[in-house]
């Protein structure tokens, strides 16, 4: 047997076609959406970290490092930077936030970094405006 086959463009659209439509409407409608989101967090991410910082160099001792740390900052902004230091088998061995308050755009400061037992690395966590 054959099946009957309508003429096309006769009786209009048939169901699967509109049903496909409206899905790629819909799909389309939400990754506009999804873009914006992301591209709204990237925006506030990036431009909403008024300070930043990177470690320069660093010294160890048996119960501290010394920490060069460079931060730029807009003139004005206050804030903080958290600084770790961890032992040779990974164990975190020091912890401090370190306040800047200068007016200036950079800041060049060597910190003392106390430590519970001999740490061999000085890393930066993050820096965070008041």
């Amino acid at each position: 047997m054959s099946t009957v086959q309508l003429p096309e463009g006769r009786y209009g659209r048939s169901a699967d076609e509109r049903a496909d439509r409206k899905l790629m409407i819909i799909g389309s409608v939400l990754g506009v959406a999804l873009l914006a989101l992301i591209g709204y967090f990237a925006f506030h991410y990036v431009g909403g970290n008024k300070i930043s910082a990177e470690v320069i160099s660093f010294d160890t001792s048996g119960s501290a490092v010394q920490v060069h740390l460079e931060v730029r900052k807009d003139s004005g902004v206050t804030g903080y930077c958290t600084i770790r230091s961890q032992a040779e088998n990974g164990a975190e061995v020091g912890r401090a936030d370190f306040r800047f308050d200068q007016d200036s755009n950079r800041v060049d400061k060597v910190l003392t970094l106390r430590t519970t037992a001999p740490g061999t690395t000085a890393e930066l966590l993050g820096c965070h405006a008041d």
